[in-house]
């Protein structure tokens, strides 16, 4: 049995945006000389952890923020430390890192058993970005505050301000956000889940990834103690394994981008998931080709009939690809195949 899982989903995004920082981000493609959106890894790695809390319906690990007071007077940042707990689900499945300052304390580093790329466009013509211009206008309410500064920071008065817009046409109670990026297409995220690690905590000591308190608490918890190929480690207890499977397993095949603004919603669903442990066969089960009589288009592609890999199709996918296997069921039986997956590798017998 394989070591790794690989998971391609397929989703379509609807004049929306995956990130609020300058508009949308985006790349270009110097092939076919495109602006591609796209949503990193990162973000898309925060939204399955957070879809793993919901479904388990519990809150994510505390953080710990520090901070410094200077002579001066003035608070400095300082570190941020992460629970370096696997008790908690958000740190187990995403990783951690806490390095102390002044390097009197060992650094605890986990590295997440979830290997997460950029949700990206299926093909750089079945992607891209369109701008329109937004507007904040609350023109037609009576009650609205106008405050007018002046140079110095003092407020005008009524009167002020109306002889000061003499001879201007401008209004006051609305607001004009013009060059608003906004996302549209087919996109696809790739995730490998190294089972070796998934469930399992090392217990190296020259590379350690917690702390002797916390491994004597999870050993009181009922983690068993094993082996694998990285050495000695802490196992979560079959209880657990089978109720946070699930919960990932829902996460993978569910998450959405849960940063996109309210006005630019969008359901972001999963047309196409496929599930196998070959990662060369994922690339091609999911994929875009050219069109043979117009070099300037693209064809979507879901192979539903592939030797080593396991493709469920959604019913909406069909209004964009040419499909025969769409199901209604189709992402419970994606969620049900993943942790059938998960739940068969023997995490406790390694080696």
């Amino acid at each position: 049995m394989s070591n790794t899982i690989y998971i391609r989903t397929l989703k379509r995004a609807e004049h929306t945006v995956f990130n609020v920082s300058d508009g949308q981000k985006y790349y270009y493609d110097t092939q076919f000389n495109r602006r591609i959106p796209f949503s990193s890894g990162q973000q898309v790695k925060r939204s399955i952890i957070d879809s793993i809390s919901e479904h388990l319906n519990i809150i994510p690990s505390p953080t710990t923020f520090l901070f410094d007071v200077t002579k001066q007077k003035e608070l400095k940042e300082g570190e941020v430390y992460a629970t370096c707990d696997p008790s908690y689900p958000d740190q187990l499945f995403g990783g951690w890192m806490k390095a102390a300052k002044g390097g009197k304390e060992r650094t605890l580093k986990r590295r997440s058993p979830l290997s997460i790329s950029a949700m990206r466009g299926l093909h750089p013509l079945l992607a891209g970005l369109d701008n329109d211009n937004a507007s904040f206008d609350r023109s037609d309410r009576p009650n609205n505050i106008v405050i007018v500064r002046d140079e110095q920071g003092n407020e005008l008065s009524e009167d002020e301000i109306v002889q000061f817009l003499e001879g201007k046409d401008r209004s006051l109670s609305r607001k004009w956000i013009p060059n608003q990026s906004r996302a549209s297409g087919l996109f696809v995220s790739d995730i490998a889940i190294d089972l070796r690690r998934l469930f399992c905590v090392s217990l190296n000591t020259f590379e350690p990834e917690m702390s002797d308190e916390t491994i004597e608490k999870l050993k009181n918890e009922g983690w068993v103690e094993s082996q694998n190929v990285f050495g000695p480690c802490l196992v979560a207890p079959e209880n657990l394994r089978k109720e946070w499977a699930k919960a990932l397993s829902k996460a993978i095949v569910n998450w959405k981008i849960t940063s996109n603004q309210s006005r630019t919603f969008s359901l972001m669903d999963t047309l196409a998931i496929s599930i196998s442990d070959n990662a060369n066969l994922i690339a091609g089960s999911i994929r875009a080709k050219l069109s043979e009589e117009d070099s300037g288009k693209a064809q979507p592609i879901i192979e539903e009939k592939m030797n080593g890999v396991e493709t469920f199709v959604s019913l909406q996918a069909s209004g964009y690809i040419p499909t025969k296997t769409e199901t209604v069921d189709a992402i419970e039986k994606a969620e049900e195949e993943l942790y059938n997956r998960i739940i068969a590798f023997d995490f406790e017998n390694q080696l």
